[in-house]
Formats: structure tokens, C-alpha cells, sequence
């Protein structure tokens, strides 16, 4: 079972940036797909962005996209979410996930991710 572990979270002021790191464990990383998900205080959790073993692909919520750019290094076991603009209501803990069946791609549904990481807090002032 891989381990992922987030780290990059913090406190920034409407407007600015952060760029979330998510570091896996083992030798099999490039196997897996990866995704991004955040969940605020109350609500339910919910995608942010995933991308393809190979980097081919990607996909990004509508809330986020031409924000937010997610990117891999497979030679590094890490994932990364970069976020510009950062608006108040991007307050979340942010997660990262992974999953390795065969015949799916990127996906949107959490139900589908086999591994997550612990989180990473990430909150925005107004």
C-alpha cells in the first residue's frame, strides 16, 4: 500500500499563491493515478484536480481551473498542485490520492482512489 504525505499548506491572503507537494512511497509511483481533493469545514469533499500516470492527461474542477496546475514527477515519487489566485472560499484541507486499477484513468470520484494522504491545511484571508 503506497503512502502519501502532503505538505505545502499554510495561511495566504486572497490573491496569493501556494503550491501543495505530495510525496509517495515505493518504487511503483508512475503507476498510479493521481488527484487532488479538498474538503471545508461542513461540507463534503470534493475534487480538485487528477492527473494521468504519464502526465498526458489531467482534469480540473470548474471552480479551480485556469487557477490551479497539477503536475508529477515520477522520478520523484511527487505530485504537485500549484494554485494562483487563491480566493477566501479555497479554505480546505487539501488531500492527496492515489489509485492504480488498470482500466481507469483519471477520475473525479473518491469512491475510486485506493490511497490518501493525511492532508494538508490550506486557508485563505479576505
Amino acid at each position: 500500500q503506497v503512502q502519501l504525505v502532503e505538505s505545502g499548506g499554510g495561511l495566504v491572503q486572497t490573491g496569493g499563491s501556494l503550491t501543495l507537494s505530495c510525496a509517495a512511497s515505493g518504487r511503483t509511483f508512475s503507476m498510479y493515478v493521481m488527484g487532488w481533493f479538498r474538503q471545508a469545514p461542513g461540507k463534503e469533499r470534493e475534487f480538485v484536480s487528477a492527473i494521468s500516470r504519464g502526465s498526458g492527461s489531467t482534469r480540473y474542477a470548474d471552480s479551480v481551473k485556469g487557477r490551479f496546475t497539477i503536475s508529477r514527477d515520477n522520478a520523484k515519487n511527487t505530485v504537485y498542485l500549484q494554485m494562483i489566485s487563491l480566493k477566501p472560499e479555497d479554505t480546505a484541507v487539501y488531500f492527496c490520492a492515489c489509485h492504480s486499477r488498470p482500466l481507469l484513468s483519471i477520475t473525479s470520484s473518491p469512491e475510486e482512489y485506493e490511497s490518501w494522504g493525511q492532508g494538508t491545511q490550506v486557508t485563505v484571508s479576505s
